[in-house]
């Protein structure tokens, strides 16, 4: 029997697997006993020397991580048991680590774990083969420190130390590990900081602790202190963050303890303090006094916690851009309802978003934040097309709706079930005179073509011969129109000013008869942008000789840009460089 074998305490570890195994050990916030750097230290019993150690590492796939994804396939609570315990037998008899720094390496590191098992051939006795595994391959014990510590492998893997295997060789960062397990931070939010900030786990000893010591000296307690460390582990790097200590300090004039900092924090978030604090005086600036603004925090403290204070800036940022003042601005805030405000937030903003989409006009759209600001933010809206489908609405029905009585909105949120609105005297009318349109082009009433061509052509009949008006006014045959819309409808859908535009571009820049449009309607259905790089890369290639003259306009634009590119684009070997000149200045306008 060998001494690794005389030394194995079969009672304890049995215990240890079949009872610690059912409750699983998250983290530990249980403060280490005794004092010193010297909490580990290295057993040579079965190390002749230490470069041997690490040769016979170098052969083992366990020394370097190879786990390419953060998923950890199923293992049974009986096999992840067993490899558990064995771990905690070899980092604590063998590698003579801390019990609790040993269970919690164990405990906390599925994917090294895994990783263990896929070496070890003998699954009916999983602890011994482990056991086995490990005597003659020792590991990287950084990889199941770090992964304990709250990072994953792709995190933690470029962190590993090049020369380093056990972590009884690296005493300073060991020192200030424990530093922070006894200021009380819990050992899977260290990970972060780590991460974040390794550069604390350099320092000499007793100077994190003085670190930590001078923001307790400034009035703050330790509980906020361990909540603010683990969000933002940039404040133990340097001197003291004077940002912070501003924060604290304004927050404590307008009645603000550090207990509502601890309450408020989340460890899984960043701060930016700096940002925090200028929210802080742009308040005071706003004309807040001090009573208001610790009011207004502490009902609300996502105004300034979420996102560090850039959800409140973006939220002033749009009211300002919808012409409301501070003054007014202010008030809001001072009305502010009783919901969370990044959800308010981001219900203004779909409220906002959704009157653009229905086409309101933008002095309306003002006119409605001033007074329903509030409103807005305490809607949660279905989308715009679901509530056009379900109220059997058109846009500008809704938009007018909307401005008669913005309550109404709240008969539209989400979960509320939403019926088709009667019929309005101008639905009616608008219905007569787009059937009396479709019948002048020749559509006969009650025939599948008529269904079709009411549904193909939008907008009113009113709206409809106003643009077929001004397709005559500019010269075309009404007989050629009438032809022309019926093969492309879809002409008819833009608004007199998009037409104006492109039948102006047509004649104009081109040099295109308008009577061009009655072979190539679909002219009109495309962007002036697409027309602009065609025409303009056809021009060039034609003057370098590599094109055909005259070629119809048709030709140029209706084909597809893969197509274009190849037939006429690749003919140049110039053409794919001025091409793409062409489209970053054409599309950048």
């Amino acid at each position: 029997m060998n001494p690794f074998q005389k030394l194995r305490t079969e009672g304890v570890f049995k215990w240890v697997s079949l009872n610690l195994s059912e409750n699983l050990l998250k983290s530990s916030k249980t403060p280490l006993l005794g004092a010193g750097p010297f909490r580990t230290c290295p057993n040579p019993r079965f190390y002749g020397r230490k470069k041997r150690a690490q040769s016979e590492s170098l052969e083992s796939p366990v020394e370097t991580s190879t786990v390419n994804c953060d998923n950890v396939s199923p293992i049974s609570r009986k096999t992840r048991a067993q490899a558990e315990a064995a771990l905690l037998e070899y980092l604590h008899s063998t590698r003579s680590l801390q019990f609790i720094d040993a269970e919690n390496m164990s405990k906390n590191s599925p994917f090294f774990i895994k990783k263990i098992l896929e070496k070890v051939k003998n699954k009916a006795e999983i602890g011994s083969s482990i056991n086995r595994f490990l005597r003659y391959h020792p590991i990287n014990e950084f990889e199941p420190f770090f992964e304990s510590l709250g990072l994953k492998p792709s995190e933690f893997v470029s962190l590993l130390p090049r020369d380093l295997m056990f972590l009884s060789d690296d005493q300073v960062l060991l020192e200030n590990y424990y530093v922070l397990c006894n200021y009380g931070i819990a050992r899977n939010k260290i990970g972060k900081i780590y991460k974040e900030a390794p550069e604390v786990f350099r320092y000499d000893s007793g100077v994190l602790q003085l670190k930590l010591q001078s923001y307790i000296e400034m009035g703050l307690s330790q509980s906020a202190m361990i909540k603010a460390v683990a969000s933002s582990p940039y404040l133990l790097i340097g001197d003291a963050n004077m940002e912070f200590v501003k924060v604290m300090e304004r927050l404590k004039s307008v009645g603000i303890e550090s207990s509502w900092i601890e309450k408020h924090l989340s460890e899984g978030n960043h701060y930016d303090w700096s940002q925090m604090l200028d929210l802080l005086c742009f308040f005071s600036k706003m004309g807040f006094n001090g009573e208001q603004l610790g009011e207004l925090i502490r009902q609300h403290p996502g105004i300034l916690l979420e996102r560090s204070g850039n959800m409140a800036f973006s939220f002033v940022g749009l009211l300002l851009k919808l012409g409301l003042t501070l003054n007014e601005i202010c008030m809001v805030f001072l009305q502010f309802p009783p919901i969370e405000f990044g959800k308010f937030y981001r219900n203004f903003r779909h409220c906002y978003l959704f009157l653009i989409e229905i086409e309101m006009d933008i002095e309306e759209i003002g006119r409605i934040v001033h007074s329903h600001t509030v409103l807005l933010g305490s809607c949660a809206l279905k989308r715009a097309n679901s509530l056009l489908t379900n109220l059997s609405v058109g846009k500008k029905r809704l938009c007018s709706i909307i401005k008669e009585n913005p309550q109404e909105l709240k008969k539209w949120v989400l979960g509320s079930k939403v019926g088709p609105l009667p019929n309005s005297g101008e639905d009616l009318k608008s219905q007569m005179q787009k059937t009396k349109f479709l019948s002048d082009l020749g559509y006969v009433e009650n025939t599948k073509e008529f269904e079709k061509a009411f549904k193909l052509f939008r907008g009113n009949g009113m709206e409809l011969q106003e643009r077929f008006d001004f397709l005559v006014k500019y010269g075309l045959d009404r007989k050629d129109i009438t032809e022309t819309i019926k093969v492309a409808p879809h002409i008819l859908n833009q608004s007199i000013n998009v037409l104006e535009m492109k039948i102006n571009y047509l004649i104009h820049s081109l040099g295109y008869p308008i009577s061009s449009l009655v072979t190539f309607p679909s002219y009109l259905s495309y962007t002036s942008e697409r027309v602009e790089l065609r025409k303009s890369m056809y021009n060039w290639l034609k003057d370098q000789g590599v094109a055909e003259p005259n070629l119809a306009l048709s030709t140029i634009i209706a084909c597809g840009e893969d197509y274009f590119i190849d037939c006429y684009v690749n003919r140049h070997p110039k053409g794919a460089e001025i091409w793409q000149k062409l489209k970053k200045k054409i599309y950048s306008h």
